[in-house]
């Protein structure tokens, strides 16, 4: 496994893709500064790390307000001198019929799955441009891709996440940014564990389960992006089970 000497800040590390993708990291070698709002398991992630030869520190975090990315970002770099990687992994996932009218889930994917990315970039760009150099790398999603209903919300924000990164993309052919979106499939986290219909919920928990694939998998498609050299960017990752249609 080859050494990765990188300051990576990961929003959304408590479980799931987040948290895989710091041990992924941290085992490669990087510092890892994580930003979640359940910090009782960013502590528990963090020991881990820390017990097994890793560089790691916590920060509770709400991408919602705007203050909290900035805070992450200046711990990054106050703790280790610069940051190079921001991966944006925070997500929210609510389904419906549009003609439901659940505006308050709306709400809540735009301003977690959309506003929290853009929080995300503004945090850290300034950093990236005075440093010369920066990547961000972005949790988007399948969905995005295959349209199906009940998902035209959140469809709706991984897709203009999508766009935002490959415009920010155009506008950063100076060499100093890279940017990377990596659009999973079925992956076993609780992405989904918070749906209200409780038929819903039961039929995608199961499908995560004999469907998804490990987290890991999608930590080592991040390993990959952010390892490449200076002048390689890789701009989109797709990464789903071999099975998933």
């Amino acid at each position: 496994m080859s050494t990765l000497d990188k300051v990576v800040a990961i929003t959304g590390a408590s479980s799931g893709i987040g948290a895989a993708t710091a041990l992924e990291l941290a085992g490669r070698g990087a510092a890892v500064v994580l930003g979640a709002r359940r910090t009782d398991r960013l502590g528990s992630l963090v020991t881990r790390i820390r017990a097994e030869g890793g560089r790691a520190e916590l920060l509770e975090v709400d991408v919602t307000r705007r203050a909290d990315p900035e805070a992450l970002v200046a711990l990054a770099v106050d703790r280790f001198g610069r940051l190079d990687v921001l991966v944006s992994n925070a997500g929210v996932a609510r389904t419906a019929p549009v003609a439901n009218l659940d505006v308050d889930d709306w709400d809540a994917m735009i301003d977690v799955n959309l506003r929290g990315v853009l929080h995300g970039i503004a945090a850290a760009l300034p950093v990236f441009r005075r440093q010369g150099r920066g990547h961000f790398v972005t949790t988007v999603s399948t969905s995005g891709l295959k349209i199906v209903p009940t998902q035209a919300v959140y469809a709706g924000t991984k897709n203009a996440v999508r766009t935002l990164l490959e415009a920010l993309r155009q506008e950063s052919t100076d060499g100093v940014l890279r940017t990377t979106s990596i659009s999973p499939g079925f992956v076993r986290t609780e992405l989904l564990d918070h749906l209200d219909d409780p038929d819903q919920r039961a039929q995608a928990q199961h499908a995560m389960a004999t469907l998804g694939i490990s987290p890991d998998a999608v930590a080592r498609a991040v390993a990959f992006a952010i390892e490449q050299p200076d002048d390689v960017e890789i701009g989109d990752l797709t990464i789903r089970p071999a099975r998933q249609g």
